[in-house]
């Protein structure tokens, strides 16, 4: 990952139970994530984060062109964030590429996280989220974005 000075994570967090807000973007912002397939792609490596890094994930959003959700770890011995993520965007690139025949890069190289230090600063994170396909004119429900759920908590 390039050093870019703003980019720079935390090696310590004192948060007793810290949750993370990730978001990651397509490369170019290429719209290819709303569809049935990538989402179940999504799905499945999010689920495989608990046992493979020892990452909980809760609450996310697939929109065209980038995923915005949330990240906890489970135990102490959790691989650290960038690892995981880094992980992540590999294998659901892997299976887009292999399953769909998406051309790559998927990913963008970075990712962008943000330490939630509150209940309310996660509500108001969420509420943001989900109101994204709305403020997109994807939807005028956010309700009925069939791109949403939770994974691990809500």
């Amino acid at each position: 990952m390039p050093s870019h000075r703003h980019l720079r994570r935390l090696s310590v967090v004192w948060e007793k139970h810290p949750v993370y807000f990730v978001t990651i973007c397509v490369h170019r912002r290429r719209p290819l994530l709303a569809i049935p397939s990538v989402h179940a792609i999504l799905k499945t490596e999010w689920l495989h984060l608990a046992d493979h890094h020892g990452w909980a994930i809760g609450r996310y959003v697939v929109l065209p062109d980038h995923v915005h959700f949330f990240a906890a770890p489970m135990r102490e011995s959790a691989k650290p964030l960038a690892t995981t993520i880094g992980r992540w965007k590999e294998w659901t690139s892997k299976r887009m590429v292999r399953e769909i025949g998406i051309t790559p890069p998927v990913w963008q190289p970075e990712f962008f996280d943000h330490l939630l230090r509150s209940g309310e600063s996660r509500s108001e994170k969420w509420n943001y989220v989900k109101a994204n396909p709305v403020r997109a004119g994807l939807v005028s429900d956010s309700d009925a974005w069939p791109f949403a759920g939770a994974i691990h908590f809500d």
